[in-house]
């Protein structure tokens, strides 16, 4: 298992921003997240989520962004987004992700606590960009609870991957995005619709 690497210049975020890191090691001080250029550049050390109090949802939503992974990870390592999150600063954090990774497959999570729970395991599809040899892909995702009443649908370029139902209130709370351990992306167009 790699161990999360040190972050240069990591532990600030930008106004309005708030994150978590996974377990009790991950330090926040190993993640640095700022504008550059058309977006956000983020670097980690250990897995994280990123999100802004007011791209909270109460009922139907739909968020998307483009994910530019710039570097190869050791191994695949997934980033996306998440919605339904609930108590993200305590103890009790509660979300659902959706995640893409090099080697062209897709994860869909939901995390309770400490516990995690598959929803659909890492499946390929075409969809997915893989990394090219340099390590570099770039993936357009959404998490779609608008348009299908009584679904959520969780889509990579333009193609849905899998849907699954929810009621209205099952998809309230923080959309945000979430990223694994030791990555680069650039992240643009990141936007939560009501």
């Amino acid at each position: 298992m790699d161990h999360d690497m040190s972050v240069t210049g990591g532990g600030t975020l930008p106004a309005g921003w708030a994150g978590r890191t996974d377990g009790a090691t991950g330090a926040m001080t190993n993640v640095k997240f700022m504008p550059m250029g058309p977006g956000m550049h983020l670097t980690l050390g250990p897995a994280t989520i990123l999100y802004r109090a007011g791209d909270a949802v109460t009922g139907p939503f739909h968020t998307l962004a483009t994910f530019t992974q710039t570097k190869a990870p050791s191994h695949p390592e997934g980033y996306g987004l998440f919605f339904e999150g609930r108590d993200l600063a305590g103890a009790g954090q509660h979300y659902v992700y959706f995640l893409v990774r090099g080697d062209g497959k897709f994860l869909i999570k939901r995390r309770a606590g400490a516990n995690t729970s598959l929803i659909q395991d890492w499946t390929e599809n075409s969809a997915v960009v893989k990394a090219d040899a340099d390590g570099k892909a770039t993936n357009t995702l959404e998490i779609d609870a608008k348009s299908t009443a009584g679904k959520v649908r969780f889509v990579a370029n333009g193609k849905e991957l899998y849907a699954m139902d929810a009621k209205p209130g099952d998809v309230a709370g923080n959309v945000g995005i979430r990223a694994n351990h030791n990555l680069d992306l650039h992240i643009s167009g990141f936007a939560v619709h009501k």
